[in-house]
């Protein structure tokens, strides 16, 4: 794979299948590298009554930045999101055969979660309201020149974001019976939206409980108050006219999944946050029907790899959830397996006994399964044998089982570059570490490693303890500890990984982001065995991390604890002699950029090789989301300082 076949990658996200489970809709998502644009659309899927494809998969709406589509609940109606080149996405409403599509709001900042009601008649959905003077509510006022924030709490950023409390996520409204006859994109042609949660906080993630109560998530105290500065969330509820405030959740614990079956029940996932209700490390969500104790999934071994879909009369919930690299999706409470194998599950749908789920695999960045309720999903779609062909052709993985020094199973991949003239010496060598760290890495299609090992690296990777899809112990072992025993997985699965034929163990380079970054500074500050360094959007320092990144107030206190000096890689900064390039994000408030620029100017006090690579515009998801071009360009510049230091 090249950087430039970047463009051959389509994704899928956000199914939806109609209450009769004749089709299901999705969106398909492709980077245009030289409108520099994500093009998003709305696709269509017929489903025959046996729960396979009974055609191909065809675009249902020709809007270049058209997702998030839910069914009405009769099926006769689709509600989108649909933003215009440069602006806000609003929410549509188009009819499920479809056709024209019809603006319903134009809020400042755009809408984004939804829902319908059960009767079909209204939709709930969260949006953003900016402080008057700011976000282009005055068009006099431009952004440099708005009145200063002033701040008195530590959450008050968000990456990709920025600053939020003057801007706080508020639950609307919308009666599709006040819709004018005549659709245009004056505010008297759209319908009249009622705000039904007010006052400072987040309030997102609409769900109806039944036709008269809107449920939402939200930090709030007892008494329905803003709780600022809190991981504690909870599911609350109001009337339709925004009134009788309640609670349906304990207060202790964080909200992690929510959904609405037809039949009225609601599920949701609730990660317990321990007696300081702050400790969110590898503290897994598990599912509850609201209002029952009774859990759906357990806390150590299940980890939810998207949102649940609640089926039918509420009697089955389809969850996908994450297992050694890849996702397992099953019926609950039954436990039946619906898919497993090579798939990373993203997405999740259930309508008319149907199911519907979105994943990578193998081969593939995307495609989409279906089947029947309690039966085995199968693939419906064929995106990469028609996009991924000639240099963006997959590389298949090769798993890798060792043991570290004290016994621990470690697990990983190895991609290995495919053509091209043998070296003799055997392909130079790339160590990836992933970020978090409670999160995984597959086996699945993953273009990090596509392009490296189509530049003739070959790519390690795995999942040391810490990460996520083995169990919660497996994501706790590196609380307050790391440095320990990652460094010892990520050892051993390299050294096993060497011992296979065609690598080179002369020429061996580390490269991760975000965690991955914090790990590969370490490395190399513990280790002279590395050729060369990529460290991307690394938490290098705890002590400047506490103080500026969004998470920071309390992160470095759960992961690091009293041991932050220890614990920071650059602390041990003045060993590094290994060649080193830094990449960062300006705009990155998740790893701010200090924490590069630290590190760069240490090395460039010592003499060491190394190189200062800056994002403008973008944040913490430059590698998965950022500009097209930039995703372009940071691959140029990855493989040219490899180029550089892995090659003789």
């Amino acid at each position: 794979m090249l950087p430039s076949d970047l463009t051959s990658v389509r994704t899928l996200s956000a199914p939806s299948v109609h209450p009769d489970g004749t089709h299901v809709l999705v969106t398909m998502s492709r980077p245009d590298v030289d409108e520099n644009r994500y093009r998003t659309s709305l696709w269509r899927l017929t489903l025959g009554p046996d729960g396979t494809a009974a055609g191909p998969l065809e675009r249902f709406t020709q809007g270049t930045r058209d997702g998030s589509a839910a069914y009405s609940p009769d099926g006769t109606r689709v509600a989108l999101l649909r933003g215009e080149e440069d602006g806000p996405a609003q929410l549509h409403l188009l009819p499920a055969d479809g056709g024209d599509a019809r603006r319903l709001t134009d809020h400042k900042l755009g809408v984004g979660s939804f829902a319908w009601s059960p009767d079909g008649r209204r939709i709930a959905y969260a949006a953003r309201v900016p402080e008057q003077g700011r976000y282009g509510t005055d068009e006099d006022v431009k952004p440099d020149q708005e009145a200063p924030p002033l701040i008195e709490h530590s959450r008050y950023q968000a990456d990709g974001l920025g600053y939020v409390l003057d801007r706080p996520s508020k639950i609307f409204l919308l009666d599709l019976a006040d819709l004018p006859a005549a659709d245009g994109d004056a505010a008297e042609d759209l319908p009249g939206a009622r705000q039904l949660t007010d006052g400072d906080g987040d309030d997102d993630s609409p769900v109806w409980l039944d036709e008269e109560r809107v449920a939402f998530v939200a930090s709030r105290d007892e008494e329905g108050r803003w709780a600022p500065d809190t991981l504690v969330s909870d599911v609350w509820s109001v009337d339709l006219r925004g009134d009788g405030l309640r609670r349906h959740t304990g207060g202790h614990g964080a909200v992690g999944g929510l959904d609405r079956g037809p039949d009225g029940t609601v599920v949701v996932g609730l990660g317990d946050l321990g007696p300081s209700r702050q400790d969110f490390v590898a503290r897994n969500a598990v599912l509850h029907r609201l209002g029952e104790d009774a859990p759906l999934t357990d806390a150590e071994a299940d980890h939810l790899a998207c949102a649940p879909a609640v089926a039918g009369d509420g009697t089955v919930v389809v969850v996908a959830l994450e297992h050694q690299g890849d996702t397992v999706v099953r019926h609950l409470p039954a436990g039946v397996v619906l898919l497993d194998g090579h798939v990373s599950v993203t997405g999740l749908a259930v309508g008319g006994g149907m199911v519907a789920a979105v994943s990578g695999t193998r081969s593939s960045f995307g495609e989409l399964f279906v089947g029947r309720l309690g039966d085995r999903l199968t693939p419906a779609t064929d995106l990469a044998e028609r996009h991924l062909t000639g240099t963006a052709a997959p590389i298949l993985p090769e798993e890798l089982r060792t043991q570290a020094e004290d016994g621990y199973p470690v697990h990983g991949w190895l991609v290995r570059p495919t053509g091209g003239p043998p070296r003799p010496e055997g392909h130079p060598v790339v160590l990836m570490v992933h970020g978090g760290p409670y999160t995984q890495y597959s086996g699945n299609l993953f273009d990090e490693a596509q392009v490296l090992a189509g530049a003739g690296y070959a790519v390690v990777m795995g999942n040391p303890r810490g990460g996520s899809g083995y169990g919660a112990a497996h994501g706790r072992a590196v609380k307050e500890a790391i440095g320990t025993v990652d460094v010892a997985d990520l050892t051993a699965l390299l050294d096993h990984a060497l011992t296979r034929p065609g690598l080179d163990p002369s020429l061996v380079g580390v490269q991760g982001g975000s965690y991955g970054g914090l790990m590969t500074t370490w490395l190399v500050a513990h280790s002279d065995r590395f050729t060369a360094a990529i460290s991307e959007r690394a938490v290098n320092a705890w002590d400047s991390f506490a103080g500026t990144s969004d998470i920071g107030w309390f992160f470095a206190d759960e992961y690091a604890g009293d041991h932050q000096h220890e614990q920071s890689p650059l602390t041990w900064a003045d060993r590094i002699r290994t060649p080193t390039l830094v990449v960062h994000s300006e705009r990155d408030l998740r790893c701010p950029l200090e924490q590069g620029q630290r590190l760069f100017a240490r090395l460039r006090r010592n003499g060491v090789p190394t190189k200062l690579l800056v994002f403008p515009g973008e944040g913490h998801e430059l590698s998965r989301a950022g500009q097209p071009r930039h995703r372009v360009q940071r691959f140029e510049h990855v493989l040219a300082w490899w180029e550089e230091h892995l090659r003789r």
